[in-house]
């Protein structure tokens, strides 16, 4: 019995091969209906494009928010910031406005202010000082070693010119003065004519001539005005003819009388008629038109440039 049942084995298993064969070929019916497999299209693969190597390192990725905590945080109490004042600004003064008169080194300008309040120091020489030899004969600087700053050299000489063509004679008598050579001056004067000496002299350090761009004039005129051989200066140059041709054309070369007869209350100085400052033809003009004199000028638009020294 056992050999017998060894033998049909084989033929059940080829049943059971041909009946599952022919299940996976038929159709699959649920409800008795064929059902028809769809056809399908297989989707078009998109195509990458190339990698372009640009040799650089891969870009890390981009990092991950941590897992917000079950715990909240607690909360920080931030402190508003406090509003910072908006600072004012205040020009800083001019340096030599802060410092005494007797100290004071202005600049090169044309039109530095100096009185008997507001003077300069020791120390000060202006820039670009030259001699009048070497542009006028010796008939107009009389032989005297006088200089002046090349700034005013072009206009003074251009103003001699202009009075020699109208037969004028005009004399230089004085020029630059240093500090010192103003205090030999100012002695000089104290012992020859005391009474006058405030008149014809300033302080050392008080002077404009100390500027270099101040000239005295004189004229060959004045010893028979004044009835004295060896006169200089003296307030009767207004009356000669160079005296009155400066007063009324000087402004036409940047030159201007600085201290006129009435305006010894303004500028501390007696008149001085033939006492001159080079301040260019445009101030030089105006002063003129308006009638003014230069430290008026000043002491009206400009403030103080020192602290007057304690008397």
């Amino acid at each position: 019995m056992a050999l017998k049942h060894r033998r049909r084995l084989p033929g059940a298993l080829i049943l059971l091969a041909a009946l599952l064969s022919a299940t996976a070929c038929s159709p699959t019916a649920t409800t008795g209906t064929a059902v028809v497999a769809a056809e399908v299209t297989p989707a078009s693969t998109p195509v990458r494009p190339p990698v372009i190597s640009t040799g650089l390192p891969p870009t890390a990725p981009p990092p991950t928010a941590p897992a917000a905590s079950a715990t909240p945080a607690p909360t920080v109490a931030v402190s508003s910031p406090t509003p910072i004042p908006t600072a004012t600004i205040t020009p800083s003064p001019t340096p030599d406005r802060n410092i005494l008169c007797s100290r004071r080194i202005p600049d090169n300008g044309l039109l530095n202010i100096v009185t008997l309040t507001y003077g300069l120091s020791r120390d000060y020489e202006p820039a670009g000082l030259v001699n009048l030899s070497g542009y006028l004969p010796g008939d107009v600087t009389l032989g005297y070693p006088t200089q002046l700053r090349r700034i005013a050299i072009n206009p003074l000489v251009d103003m001699i010119a202009a009075m020699q063509a109208e037969g004028l004679k005009p004399m230089i008598i004085s020029g630059y003065r240093s500090y010192s050579a103003q205090a030999i001056a100012r002695q000089k004067w104290l012992e020859k004519e005391p009474e006058r000496a405030n008149i014809l002299s300033a302080p050392p350090g008080f002077s404009e001539h100390q500027l270099g761009t101040v000239v005295d004039f004189g004229s060959p005129e004045l010893p028979d005005i004044v009835g004295q051989e060896d006169i200089e200066f003296h307030t009767y140059f207004y009356k000669t003819s160079e005296g009155q041709w400066l007063l009324e054309n000087a402004h036409k070369y940047g030159f201007t009388l600085s201290y006129p007869f009435e305006a010894f209350d303004i500028t501390g100085f007696f008149y001085e008629p033939w006492h001159y400052r080079y301040v260019g033809e445009e101030m030089a003009t105006l002063l003129h038109e308006k009638g003014i004199s230069l430290t008026e000028y000043q002491l009206a638009s400009e403030p103080p440039p020192c602290i007057p020294d304690p008397k």
